[in-house]
């Protein structure tokens, strides 16, 4: 059985503040987007999203979301990133948010997200959802990181070596977490792995990034190590988590006078949870140190197996490998399209993918090797006022997926 969410987004961007002559200097840049779309998860929908570029310091901004659908569901989404204590301290800092309600959504849950299961396992659900993140990142005295915390913030640099000490931005950051999932009006039981409602935590994050371009490398390789922590409470048990990420980038040679650029980019990551077989005691009772379902280790979604639905598939671990052919063509109508001319577009990139990974209940690499799933892509990404906009089509051997969504998947 096949689940396709075709998604149509309308071109009906628009600027709410454009910088002209005459226009007081001292306001920030905007730029905002109304948009359309339907989809089997949650319906008939409009939306609009917007970015303050420059809001209380140069380098910062803001971005935000909001999406209503006909079913009842809506979304919110706020961050605000990039800001500094000043430009002699290290520390940067950021805060996200995001809050939706989905009316009779789809969810995969207990025996239905594991390696084996089938889509029809999925459960017809409402949920409350909501995640709650701050953000200090320390950008460490080496590499280029060495003359000040503004080279963690550029887009662009030169790669002048394979180690952290010698090229590349090296940096620290902590992320207080706090995350909800609250279902209700299940059709069928929802498992203990659903729960608890809420997590709280620390995720610490290891980085090292060694690209020429953040939006759009083309050389290089980021290496990005994640801890996560619940320090548990009296209604539930402690956990930890670490997640690896390693990426690296290639250029082919030029064989083609309309390509600009040919990329092929590569993807490792692995996820797993040490504490998934202990127990501890919880209000008198003894509980598995467990995270619930939605924080576990996954696969499916925007960035892993893109072609099945977020969380398709969890369990203590995960491996999983993605590749990527990007090329840049000379051929960049888009300046000459209606609407795309009130847009800086400097570029817009054509995409085909191939991913494959699997979960496991133990961190075993030859059992995370048999038997992996697999899907196909295409994309169109464009560079969009300094974000890069993903457009893709996934393929699996239980459904495919259509998406819009911005940055790399790495």
């Amino acid at each position: 059985m096949i689940r396709r969410a075709i998604t149509f987004v309308t071109s009906l961007f628009f600027s709410s503040v454009i910088f002209a002559d005459g226009w007081p200097a001292w306001l920030p840049e905007t730029a905002a987007v109304p948009f359309v779309f339907t989809s089997e998860s949650i319906g008939n929908s409009v939306g609009v999203a917007g970015v303050v570029k420059g809001f209380g310091q140069p380098q910062a901004g803001v971005l935000g979301a909001a999406v209503l659908s006909d079913k009842g569901s809506h979304i919110l989404y706020a961050s605000a990133n990039n800001y500094l204590l000043s430009p002699q301290h290290r520390w940067i800092f950021g805060v996200e948010a995001y809050q939706a309600s989905y009316q009779d959504n789809y969810y995969y849950l207990g025996d239905a997200n594991n390696h084996d299961s089938v889509l029809s396992q999925r459960v017809l659900t409402d949920a409350d959802e909501a995640q709650y993140r701050l953000s200090a990142r320390y950008v460490l005295p080496m590499g280029a990181g060495q003359t000040g915390v503004m080279q963690g913030l550029l887009p662009q640099r030169d790669i002048t070596g394979k180690h952290p000490w010698s090229s590349g931005v090296s940096s620290l950051e902590f992320r207080p977490f706090y995350q909800k999932q609250a279902l209700s009006n299940t059709q069928g039981e929802v498992p203990d792995s659903a729960l608890p409602d809420t997590i709280w935590g620390l995720e610490t994050i290891l980085d090292w990034d060694n690209r020429n371009d953040s939006r759009n490398p083309t050389q290089g390789s980021r290496t990005k190590l994640h801890l996560h922590k619940d320090f548990g409470s009296r209604e539930r048990a402690s956990w930890w988590k670490w997640e690896l990420s390693q990426s690296w980038f290639h250029a082919l040679p030029d064989w083609t006078e309309w390509a600009t650029s040919q990329v092929l980019a590569f993807n490792v990551y692995a996820s797993d949870v040490p504490s998934w077989n202990q127990r501890e005691s919880v209000d008198g009772e003894s509980a598995w140190r467990r995270p619930p379902d939605y924080a576990a280790s996954r696969l499916g979604g925007l960035y892993r197996l893109r072609g099945y639905a977020g969380g398709r598939y969890v369990g203590r671990s995960a491996l999983h490998y993605s590749m990527e052919y990007r090329l840049l063509p000379d051929w960049q109508p888009l300046s000459e399209w209606p609407v795309f001319g009130w847009y800086d577009v400097p570029w817009w990139q054509w995409v085909m993918f191939a991913d494959v990974g699997r979960v496991a209940d133990s961190f075993d690499l030859s059992t995370l090797h048999q038997a992996m799933h697999w899907s196909l892509g295409a994309a169109v990404r464009f560079q969009v006022e300094g974000i890069v906009v993903r457009t893709e089509m996934a393929w699996s051997e239980q459904d495919s997926v259509f998406r819009v969504m911005v940055n790399q998947p790495f």
